[in-house]
């Protein structure tokens, strides 16, 4: 009983500091929009000390984006205004400027920052610097053109999630088990998607990003960009191993199907089939790096229909991947002509064909080693640094910013 009172009023707590929070970042909106629309004004009118920022969003592939245009002779910035479990490498990052109490002050903080730093910004739909505001976000794009500033836009999953524009209905149903919250922010999404849609000066769409965006100006597979020097093949592992050794990154684990991995293995195990079946949960990048090169087989997802950075990471390691593709995706692109036709070396499996896949690929072992060196091919072909570098230094010169030392 005493436990039960006590979480309802840790609860209760939780709620009234939510309130006193978003009540305290309204009035910020209110007090800042001038100010901020004034410093949008003077970024106009004084030169930019760097061409490009990536922001704000804590992911890993800001760090890819990167290298990818500082390769095409940019000076890039990566910033954040915020830290996840997976990477804290980043060249700002707010939550080290404005810590505790000042948490509030690091929208509008960074928001100056990139109107009188930045020539270009590369964004996620999520938004920019005040993507956590109450209602000035929507006047983020406003401010960043007064500003002479381009924006390139871009997915990374959750930021167009609207998910009534979706097929998959498995997809829905295991979203709602992973993230029941994300049903409250539809609106929210559906209405950033809508704005920078609308307000980017370029859209990047690409892996199952296509279902959720209407518009984009470049098409690829998927937008970022892999480290094949760091992710590069490691022989430790001799394909006569055994047990056949599977990894598995379960950050997300209803859409990713992770139970029905977990069990597919299990099952396998209790027959006699010689494999086993590391899963991978809130670990640093370089612990995820070490498990894959000591793995025979890379399992990614079973519901979602397209690939993301963890099957390139394992294909760049020249891994086997194995990965639901949902077939009209596939025409899709080809159709597009952004792969060839057969030319995606990706192992289908769904939840209910997963076991027999596994089955199938500890049969045939010389099968895994072909299938890595097509992996590793298609990669460096796709998905490399060069490709990505030339890609966005095409986007960019298209939006007239070239190198500043160019």
């Amino acid at each position: 009983m005493a436990s039960g009172i006590l979480a309802k009023q840790n609860n209760r707590s939780s709620v009234y500091r939510s309130i006193c929070v978003r009540a305290v970042v309204a009035i910020l909106d209110v007090i800042l929009v001038g100010p901020l629309f004034l410093m949008a004004f003077l970024g106009r009118l004084i030169p930019k000390s760097r061409d490009i920022g990536i922001g704000p969003v804590p992911i890993v592939c800001s760090q890819y984006y990167k290298k990818a245009l500082v390769s095409a002779g940019y000076t890039v910035e990566t910033f954040t205004d915020s830290i996840w479990h997976h990477t804290d490498d980043f060249d700002l990052r707010g939550d080290r400027l404005f810590p505790g109490v000042l948490r509030a002050a690091r929208p509008y903080a960074l928001m100056a920052w990139v109107l009188l730093r930045y020539r270009m910004l590369y964004i996620y739909f999520d938004g920019g610097p005040l993507r956590v505001t109450t209602w000035l976000w929507r006047f983020e794009p406003f401010m960043l053109h007064l500003a002479g500033v381009r924006i390139v836009a871009t997915a990374f999953g959750a930021d167009i999630h609207v998910l009534t524009r979706t097929t998959n209905r498995l997809f829905v149903h295991q979203m709602g088990r992973d993230y029941p919250a994300h049903r409250l922010y539809r609106r929210r999404v559906s209405a950033k998607v809508d704005l920078w849609t609308r307000f980017a000066d370029h859209i990047v769409a690409g892996v199952d990003w296509i279902e959720y965006l209407y518009y984009w100006d470049s098409l690829v597979l998927a937008p970022f960009p892999i480290d094949t020097d760091r992710w590069s093949p490691d022989h430790r592992r001799s394909p006569a191993t055994t047990p056949v050794r599977v990894v598995h990154a379960s950050n997300h684990r209803g859409v990713k199907g992770t139970d029905a991995i977990i069990d597919a293995v299990g099952q396998l195990e209790s027959e006699g089939v010689e494999i086993e079946l590391e899963v991978l949960e809130n670990v640093s990048n370089k612990e995820i790096h070490d498990a894959m090169c000591g793995a025979d087989i890379i399992v990614d997802q079973l519901i979602i229909g397209w690939y993301a950075m963890f099957t390139l990471e394992a294909m760049a390691l020249g891994k086997p991947v194995i990965c639901h593709i949902r077939r009209d995706f596939v025409e899709m692109y080809e159709a597009a002509g952004v792969i060839e036709k057969e030319e995606l070396p990706l192992i289908d499996a769904t939840p209910a064909t997963i076991k027999e896949v596994l089955r199938d690929l500890v049969r045939d072992r010389d099968r895994l080693t072909e299938i890595g060196q097509r992996s590793r091919s298609f990669v460096e072909t796709h998905h490399s640094i060069a490709t990505a570098s030339r890609r966005f230094d095409t986007i960019n010169r298209a939006l007239g910013v070239t190198p500043a030392s160019k």
